[in-house]
């Protein structure tokens, strides 16, 4: 085992005792309560099976046969969860096949940044995940489920369903892809036509052709962003089947993998011999697992926040120093879009999960010894799912990429680190990914332009104010601020002045897109200026220096003359209504910083210890 990662580990674990174990006591109480339908008084059981034909009603009553919990984030809007319609009746009769019964617990919210990017509606996004976290429990929580299959795939949504799932870490849970869209224009072509179209040089018709010619089918975006990263670390994590995470929706293997998950999660429950909840899955070595798969495949920065929370939900504490040293061990296996031209498509075709968990078992950069839906190790996880006669079969998966290109070794990575800097200064501390930039766009020194609101610099940079070397500042986008909106209606004019021959970078303590990565960004600074960060005192012209090879993050000016300065005061008020924004204000005051998880859920719990 990685020396660092094992130290890291350790740390993890001694960091976490208490509330570790005080997570586990929860969760071994509600065990022995079980099956848990049988506390129900005859008029709760009654009215729980009341619209189930006679034979589940018969197997309801019996107790001896498992009832599993189906939690679905299904809308068609969403092209990634469109696939979900059919997948409860595929579920219901695979579960019937093995004599258990499945029922619909509830369904929560899925909206799509794709859709909300640059709009109102993305400052509900990253406190969706914490709806969706309560919508989970609120579905689980009417005591009838002995087991419980969690189908989600986006940004918010599967980080939301693990901890909702996690609350009830007595329950076996296998959580169910749909798979990615099959591939359409290169993603390379589509952000040329999208900075063309920020140039003047595209029209909006030549836009809308390139990104409907992009996301053209149902099924997830094909890019790596935090769709696909959720769906990777999940794997990783041992809470898909292998291999699942990536068969393209509406094909026989993907309704084979479909049906498979729903037989598994019977196989788990507390009424068999092979009882294995998903509060014994997730432990701190899961977790570290799904951090150096992120690492090792430039994931999206979304998970600095997701995976605290997540972890949290399991009693189990990791911060962005975890984040850090890892990095620094972890080399990057993966060139996908943004970091590289390839898509999640192409990474399958090059060997995809098999191969990238041969590559780090192989290094000792994971920890075998776990638990997974499928048994205790990983080696299950070296193989890959094929249809043999109309049979699922798991096959052993390459050893060698078929595309050194997309998918590298461990002893001959496309660079030595993970590509994720935690950065550290007076300005408070932030995080960049560093995989996609260029060489010599790790560290810039330049003047500060300084924006409170994301859409003035759309106007600032029409009137050609940005046409030079600047550290382009939008704060007050933070979680308590405006709840952290996605910021990535930026990445094209920023990319414009790159390519223009001008040293920019961006800090924020907003989000930005797990899709971005070309131009150097100091993200999730906290503490958020909203929150009395230093950001609130930065003024046009100021000079600031980012330098991700050393993790600093400075702002030059003299302590005397900052102690002078006031802070700015947010001008938020236009962010705070509409589009439903005047319901959250409650959760966005609870909010917690973006280092610990930019959480509403957990608030009472620290505060009760």
């Amino acid at each position: 085992m990685n020396k660092t990662i094992q130290a890291v580990t350790d740390r993890i674990i001694a960091r976490s005792q208490k509330t570790r174990q005080a997570y586990l006591d929860k969760i071994d109480k509600a065990r022995r309560q079980g099956p848990h339908r049988g506390v129900l008084s005859c008029g709760n059981l009654a009215h729980g099976f009341a619209a189930c034909n006679q034979d589940d009603k018969a197997s309801l009553r019996s107790m001896t046969k498992a009832n599993i919990a189906i939690t679905s984030a299904y809308n068609d809007m969403l092209s990634a969860h469109q696939p979900y319609e059919t997948y409860p009746a595929i579920i219901k009769e695979a579960v019937a096949e093995v004599g258990s019964v499945a029922q619909f617990a509830g369904g929560v919210p899925a909206m799509c940044d794709g859709v909300t990017q640059g709009n109102p509606g993305m400052d509900l996004s990253l406190m969706s995940r914490d709806v969706i976290a309560m919508a989970t429990a609120v579905g689980l929580s009417h005591n009838m489920f002995d087991g419980s299959l969690a189908l989600g795939i986006c940004d918010k949504i599967v980080p939301g369903l693990l901890i909702g799932s996690l609350a009830f870490g007595h329950l076996p849970t296998v959580f169910v892809p749909a798979g990615p869209m099959p591939s359409g224009i290169p993603n390379k072509e589509k952000a040329r036509v999208r900075q063309a179209f920020v140039e003047g040089k595209a029209s909006r018709e030549e836009l809308l052709e390139a990104e409907a010619s992009s996301y053209h089918a149902a099924g997830t975006c094909t890019f790596y962003g935090t769709a696909n990263s959720n769906q990777l670390v999940v794997e990783v994590m041992g809470l898909h089947l292998p291999g699942s995470s990536f068969v393209n929706p509406g094909t026989p293997l993907r309704d084979a993998l479909t049906k498979a998950a729903a037989k598994q999660v019977t196989r788990l429950t507390d009424l068999g011999g092979n009882y294995m909840p998903i509060g014994h899955i997730v432990d701190e070595k899961a977790v570290v697992n799904g951090l150096v798969a992120l690492l090792a495949t430039g994931g999206s920065t979304n998970h600095t926040m997701h995976l605290v929370a997540v972890a949290r939900a399991a009693g189990i504490i990791i911060n962005w120093d975890d984040f850090s040293e890892i990095s620094k061990v972890t080399p990057l296996l993966t060139h996908i879009y943004p970091n590289g031209s390839a898509d999640i498509n192409h990474f399958v075709a090059a060997g995809g999960m098999a191969l990238l968990f041969k590559e780090l078992l192989g290094a000792g950069l994971l920890h075998n010894d776990v638990n997974t839906i499928c048994g205790h190790g990983l080696e299950q996880y070296t193989k890959e799912p094929v249809l043999v006669d109309g049979e699922l079969e798991w096959r052993d998966g390459v050893s060698v990429s078929a595309d050194p290109d997309v998918v590298a070794s461990a002893s001959n990575p496309f660079k030595p680190d993970g590509g994720l800097s935690v950065l550290d200064g007076n300005l408070g501390r932030a995080v960049m990914k560093t995989s996609a930039l260029r060489a010599n766009k790790t560290k810039i020194k330049a003047p500060a332009v300084v924006f409170e609101d994301q859409f003035d610099l759309k106007q600032a940079f029409e009137a050609g104010e940005l046409d030079k070397d600047c550290i382009v500042v939008v704060r007050f986008q933070g979680p308590k601020a405006i709840g952290m909106p996605e910021l990535h209606s930026l990445t094209p004019p920023m990319g414009v002045l790159q390519d223009r021959g001008f040293n920019v970078a961006l800090v924020t303590d907003g989000r930005m897109s797990g899709a971005s990565g070309k131009v150097p960004a100091a993200i999730h600074v906290t503490p958020e200026a909203y929150d009395g960060g230093l950001l609130a005192k930065v003024q046009n012209g100021d000079i600031i220096e980012l330098d991700a090879e050393t993790g600093t993050i400075e702002l030059l000016v003299d302590e005397a003359e900052l102690a002078q300065r006031e802070n700015v005061l947010a001008q938020i008020d236009h962010h705070l209504q509409g589009m439903g924004r005047e319901l959250f204000g409650g959760m966005r005051s609870q909010l917690t910083g973006a280092e610990q998880g930019a959480c509403s859920l957990f608030v009472t719990q620290e505060q009760a210890q």
